[in-house]
């Protein structure tokens, strides 16, 4: 084990003592932590674990530097890919769905609603997916993409349905989707650009497991 990963636990033991030219130390040995994997002294200081915080979820990479291999194992045990795939589609569906509905009920095509999706997506993937494996974010991010795109071309479904004065499904059923392209091009900005970068980025993002340092603690007990 590295010297950070010693102190992961170190900090929260009641037999640690701070020395001011080497640092944490056990206050039984005198010497810097050298265990491995576990310490047969360790003695959990519980109030250290009330002092943690509950509120503030950690980033996939403070999870893995700080939660042990033995219940990093554990964690990963809980992953759950094909719900992840589930939740995320049904979340871009929806949002894709929510983004037509409103573009063309205002006549506006509103790029915010790409951030949206991408934040809804994530946290879909999130929730069910419970993952902190790097595929999970992908996935989330690739929904996401896919959403907002899926998005953009049921609204132009739904400008066209309202010109020619057609039902929705109708419309769907008649389109030449060779044009599909070329039309929706016609409708694409520079700052769409911007919109699904940062909706990708948000699917990514908020795609993986979300625990708190308190959550964390006693995962590792």
């Amino acid at each position: 084990m590295t010297r950070e990963e010693h102190l992961v636990f170190c900090k929260k033991c009641t037999n640690r003592t701070l020395d001011m030219q080497q640092g944490m130390l056990c206050n039984l040995t005198g010497l810097k932590a050298d265990f491995a994997p576990t310490c047969s002294n360790y003695s959990l200081d519980t109030s250290i674990e009330e002092r943690l915080n509950d509120d503030k979820h950690l980033q996939r990479e403070d999870i893995i530097t700080l939660v042990s291999d033995e219940n990093l194992v554990k964690i990963k045990a809980e992953q759950n890919l094909p719900a992840a795939i589930f939740g995320g589609l049904c979340a871009g569906i929806i949002g894709a769905l929510l983004w037509a509905v409103i573009t063309t009920a205002t006549g506006y095509q509103i790029g915010f609603m790409a951030i949206g999706i991408g934040a809804m997506v994530g946290l879909a993937t999130g929730y069910f997916g419970k993952g902190i494996d790097l595929i999970f974010g992908l996935l989330g991010g690739g929904i996401a993409l896919l959403s907002c795109i899926l998005g953009n071309f049921l609204s132009v479904i739904g400008a066209i349905a309202t010109y020619e004065e057609l039902g929705y499904l109708e419309t769907l059923v008649l389109f030449d989707y060779a044009q599909a392209i070329p039309i929706m091009s016609e409708t694409f900005s520079p700052m769409d650009i911007l919109f699904y970068a940062i909706a990708t980025f948000e699917g990514y993002k908020y795609a993986f497991r979300k625990l708190t340092e308190k959550e964390l603690s006693q995962s590792n007990k």
